[in-house]
Order: C-alpha cells, then structure tokens, then sequence
C-alpha cells in the first residue's frame, strides 16, 4: 500500500546503520523539539556492516595522521567505552598486539608507531620479540606495537540501544522503506521512497554499501563508486584459556586499507580467525553465490575497478586461496599464532560485506568522505573504524552540514 507523505520534518537521516543512527542522535541532542525519522531499507538496525563486523574498538594506529579517520577515531573510541558504560552494554579492553613475523616488516611497524604516536593512541608501546609471550603466550614475532586500549563490542547491541534512545527521544524509525531518490526542493528537500514521499528541511545519506547509488540520483558525481568487499571469518573451538587473551593483528600492507586476517576475542565468548577482503558480486554478498547482476554491472563497468584489479591481482589471487581452503585461512593466522591449526575451528563461520570506495582512477579511497550539496549531505565512505568513530563521526557530519566545510 502506498505511503503518502507524513507532514514536514526538520530532519532525515537515510541508513540506520551505527553512523546514521549516531547521526539522528546528534541531531536530536542539538534540536531537541526537532521532527527527526531515519528512514532505511531493512527491517532491522544495524543489518549490515553494522551488524556484521569483528567488533573492535580501534584505537586509531593505522590512519595516516591529520587524516578524519586518524582524529575521530582516537576521540570516537572514548565516546564508544563512554556510551557502553553508560548503557550497560558489553565490552571490554582486552588490547591488540600487532606482530612483525620477520625483519622485512620491521620498517612498516616503525611507520605504525610513528602514526599511533602522532595520533595520540594512548598506551601504545613497542614490544621485543622475546616479550611478546608476556602478552600473548601463543604470539611469535621478531617485534610488536601493543595498544591495551583498544576493545571489543557487539555493535549490533550499540545500534539497538542508540534506537532504543531514539525512540524514547520521540525520533520516527521507519524500517522497511527503500529509498529510491533524495530531491533538493527550495529550501529543503523530498525523500521519495517506494511507499511515498517525505518532505525535510535537510537530509543526511549515510546508506553505507548504497551510498553510491543514492547519490548519483542525486545528482552528484559518480566518483567514488562502492565496491563490495566480502570479509569472511572461521570460528575456534572454546578452550580455557583461549588461545589469545587480546587481539592479535599481522602488519598490514600498507597500499590496502585492509588489516589482514587475524586473530580476535569476541565479547561473547568465542575467538574469531579473519576477516578476508574478497570482492564480490553482490552488495549483499554474506554467502559467496549470491549474485546480483546490477551490483555486478555497477563494479565490472567501473573503471576503476579494473585499475584496482591491475595493481593488486597478485593480493586477489591470495584472497581467492584463502575463500577456498580453510587450511590455508588457518596457516596464515599460524604465521603469528603458530599453534592454530585446522582441527582448532569449531565449523562456524560468518561474513560482513564492506563497502569499499573506489575512485574512477583505481584509488582504495582511504578516508571518510563527506559531501554537500544544499540541503542534502552524502557520506560517501565510510568503512572501518567508522563504528568506533561513530559518535565522533556523527558530530563532524553535522558540523559540515552546518557550516558547509
């Protein structure tokens, strides 16, 4: 049945993923007597990068510094142990140690040192070789960075409490509403949906992995474009003590704005190997043979797409191993937690689709990206840490809104 429009609002936020909801609730901090809705296409919070990631608190060591990601991550972390105090919600500081396996990485740890330093990581500390069981029993490498203060949350569990607040704060959560087109319109602007239409004097698309889409029909340029990227993760079987007290990372290639399979604690329980970085052909693409032939064409048809696939063939070619054979999953994990072995999986495993940004001349956009157009702001990438950044994110997306800078 349709949907006429349900009067004028101050406010629209498209995505009720974590961002979009810390959105709404920034706003509805700043206008408290404001009509705010966020409006999106599931029936549920939080249904998919939000709901489908590892769970880490960052700390803020990778980003390069001066960069959005490296500035809101550090202060986001806060306001994330912060709002979990605060809620109840489960989390804890368990640490991460990232592990130079051989002295060839040794020059990349010291530019992660140099990045965590200059963007304020508290705690952070160089770690020798023959220290690292000290942290991490089951850990080798030549040196390591130790960062304990960065966690572990359900963020599926965060999402839900920030719409719990939401509602309670009078903000209209309408699920199951796809967005087809966002209109400047004088003064505001008319989010079609495919129920009807909604009038507000600003609107806020943080869509996620369709935030390219939206934007195009909005007029804005095609460049970036998402890419989706499928991160598989193997379950451990439960042993006591666990085979990691904390986190447990490789040194990431510095060319990808990927992290590597590794090791991590869940906040319920269990320890989780990955995740993998494969691309993939649907948007929505948790099982690898779902398919879908207009994401299909929107990332074969994408040039920078092929650029990226000419850079980086042999990293894909790796990452198609890893989706195959959980063998060789584990042994890349082993390489820094020597003692994991295949007979060490429980036969669970789980999957998050990332959307990645790629730019038309074969960039991996590595910042979040925010733009405004009149009334109607698109963030355009907003992958990992944007769940820790949330709260902080939110903030800087409604101070460019605002001030339109």
């Amino acid at each position: 049945m349709a949907e006429a429009s349900q009067g004028h609002y101050g406010a629209i936020v498209v995505g009720a993923g974590i961002v979009g909801l810390a959105v709404a609730r920034e706003l509805r901090r700043r206008a408290p007597d404001a009509r705010i809705a966020v409006i999106d296409q599931a029936q549920i919070v939080a249904a998919h990068q939000s709901g489908h990631n590892s769970g880490v608190i960052h700390g803020g060591i990778y980003y390069t510094p001066g960069s959005l990601k490296a500035r809101l991550c550090v202060e986001g972390s806060r306001l994330m142990y912060d709002y979990c105090d605060e809620h109840g919600i489960p989390h804890e500081r368990c640490g991460k140690l990232i592990v130079a396996r051989h002295e060839g990485e040794l020059g990349r740890l010291d530019e992660l040192e140099r990045r965590g330093r200059a963007n304020g990581v508290p705690g952070l500390r160089r770690v020798a070789g023959r220290d690292i069981p000290d942290i991490e029993p089951n850990a080798v490498g030549v040196q390591a960075l130790h960062a304990p203060g960065t966690g572990i949350v359900d963020y599926g569990r965060v999402a839900e409490a920030i719409a719990e607040e939401l509602r309670a704060g009078g903000v209209e959560l309408l699920l199951g509403r796809t967005v087809q087109r966002v209109t400047p319109q004088g003064a505001g602007a008319i989010v079609r949906h495919d129920r009807g239409q909604l009038r507000a004097d600003r609107v806020i698309v943080c869509a996620g992995l369709w935030s390219d889409r939206i934007a195009r029909r909005c007029g804005a340029p095609a460049d970036p474009r998402i890419v989706p990227f499928r991160g598989a993760y193997l379950r451990l079987q439960a042993t006591d003590p666990p085979v990691v007290r904390g986190m447990v990372y490789p040194v990431p290639d510095p060319e990808l704005p990927f992290l590597g399979v590794h090791v991590t604690p869940h906040v319920a329980g269990q320890v989780m190997l990955g995740p993998t970085a494969l691309a993939v052909a649907s948007r929505a693409g948790y099982r690898l043979r779902r398919v879908s032939a207009r994401d299909v064409w929107e990332t074969a048809s994408w040039p920078g797409t092929w650029r990226v696939a000419g850079r980086f063939w042999r990293t894909g070619l790796d990452e198609v191993r890893l989706a195959a054979s959980r063998r060789a999953f584990v042994a890349a994990c082993a390489e820094y937690v020597p003692s994991l072995t295949v007979e060490d999986l429980d036969g669970t495993t789980a999957a998050g689709v990332r959307a990645q940004a790629v730019g038309r001349d074969g960039s991996l956009v590595d910042d979040f990206v925010i733009a405004r157009d009149g009334p109607v702001s698109h963030v355009r990438n907003a992958p990992s840490p944007a769940a820790t950044s949330a709260f902080a994110l939110a903030a800087e997306i409604l101070r460019r809104t605002e001030t339109g800078r």
